[in-house]
């Protein structure tokens, strides 16, 4: 009687993708719960493989004449272009993240479009789009809502990974190839289920195999999580040449393209995209935009003069304190970041005085952007002394500015770019941190430099007899 050895399985986190030998209900290296699903164990590499039965590489140097392979491809949507670094280089992987419903179908559809269309500064491309969660009657019907109509988008509905690859491993094949998403992908030679880590890890590779060897661009579409991060395992975001994040607050029609990674441009760059019935706008000016809807001589609220990426963006930050009749008070954040806002409030108690622990306090950075940026610090502070006070900050005054735990404001960089932006939208002031050497140009606003948050309140006019009537 034959024994048959039952096949090994192991148990992996859905959410980092760490193996265990055996089932938890809490995985030891990310700490989420309920997240260890059984899998079938992939098979070990054989041993003894040092030089053996391999194809021996070609190695060259460094100064060696090569083919250029840096060859960009210019969709035409000129926010697109400016985060990926200039437009597709050939060959290379995109992933695309965001939550559900935000629009990443709908931009790449669009993206498809313009690929196809002579004027993207190319010739015009051939786009396979392929759908693991629409069949393609569906995909067309939203082309039609968005006006789209062109014969250069072919469109396919599939999840098997090995009939894509047939589909596209041709000498014929695309320039472009879209998958929406890399979740709903699965590859017949694994026993797992589409979605889990093995499966996305498997998929991507293949297809990021196919696409390098072929040359065309990949562009995935990957799921998030409730953190806000891409589904699947960390390692997806290192297979992958550039890593785009597609936010936006669905109750504003702005939405932000933000590069966290991009092997061949800058990170950090963001677009801006309005979102319209007739699809995705372009928004050439962003700065203008959200500060379209602000009003002035209105407590607690203050223009910030922020970088992004390469660009200069001047949002408004909002402030809300109120008496709160609760034990705890309230502290919500959108925007920014809610430890940031307590050690601000924390200097602004220690330094200057002012006591923010009986209030609500409210911090919302207007048009739905985040701003990560430190240099946000003194925008904060000044919105948070405003709201306390009463008293309004000036309507043509720009402020940016690191705090330091100490009350010191400290300097930024790109100060004359964010300067430049300012003046270009008519705002005549300027409060910044204290600058050494260089004086700024003529057409600069007029600067008031402040080395401490005891000159902002000074500043405002606010005192002590103002702070007590107010709480």
């Amino acid at each position: 009687m034959r024994i048959v050895a039952k096949p090994a399985s192991s148990y992996v986190c859905q959410s980092c993708g760490t193996s265990f030998p055996r089932w938890s209900g809490r995985c030891e290296a990310c700490g989420e719960w309920n997240t260890i699903t059984e899998e079938a164990a992939r098979e070990s590499a054989p041993k003894g493989l040092s030089g053996k039965g391999g194809r021996k590489l070609e190695f060259v140097d460094l100064t060696a004449q090569t083919a250029e392979v840096s060859e960009r491809r210019v969709t035409g949507i000129a926010e697109f272009d400016r985060v990926t670094g200039g437009g597709l280089v050939r060959g290379s992987a995109l992933l695309i993240g965001g939550d559900p419903g935000i629009g990443k179908s709908t931009l790449l559809l669009q993206v498809a479009a313009a690929i196809g269309s002579p004027n993207a500064g190319l010739a015009a491309g051939h786009t396979a789009y392929v759908s693991g969660e629409e069949a393609v009657a569906q995909v067309r019907l939203r082309a039609r809502r968005l006006g789209i109509a062109t014969p250069a988008v072919h469109l396919a509905a599939a999840t098997n990974v090995r009939d894509i690859i047939a589909s596209l491993d041709r000498a014929d094949g695309p320039d472009i190839a879209v998958i929406d998403s890399i979740q709903t992908m699965y590859v017949d030679s694994l026993d797992s289920a589409p979605g889990t880590v093995a499966q996305v890890r498997a998929s991507a590779s293949e297809l990021i195999r196919v696409a390098k060897r072929r040359g065309f661009a990949l562009l995935l579409v990957g799921h998030v999580t409730k953190e806000g991060l891409i589904a699947g395992p960390r390692v997806l975001e290192h297979m992958v040449d550039t890593v785009l994040y597609f936010e936006g607050e669905r109750g504003h029609q702005f939405r932000i393209l933000r590069a966290v990674k991009n092997r061949y441009g800058p990170t950090d760059e963001i677009g801006v995209f309005e979102m319209t019935d007739g699809g995705l706008v372009e928004v050439a000016n962003p700065s203008e935009l959200f500060l379209a809807e602000r009003r002035g001589n209105v407590s607690g609220s203050a223009v910030f003069a922020g970088i992004e990426g390469t660009r200069p963006v001047l949002v408004e930050i909002q402030a809300l304190v109120s008496p709160s009749p609760l034990a705890t008070p309230r502290r919500a954040v959108v925007g920014w970041d809610s430890s940031r806002l307590a050690m601000v409030m924390a200097v602004l108690e220690a330094r200057c005085g002012l006591g923010f622990g009986g209030n609500d306090v409210y911090l919302n950075v207007a048009g739905g952007l985040r701003i990560t940026e430190p240099a946000a610090d003194l925008a904060v502070a000044g919105a948070l002394v405003s709201a306390l006070s009463g008293v309004p900050m000036p309507e043509n005054l720009v402020s940016f500015g690191e705090i330091g735990l100490s009350g010191e404001v400290r300097a930024v960089s790109q100060r004359d770019q964010r300067l430049k932006e300012a003046a270009k939208l008519g705002f005549t002031a300027a409060l910044v941190p204290p600058r050494r050497g260089r004086r700024d140009g003529g057409d600069s606003p007029l600067l008031h430099e402040i080395g401490h948050l005891h000159d902002l309140v000074h500043f405002l006019g606010v005192n002590e007899s103002t702070l007590r009537a107010r709480s």
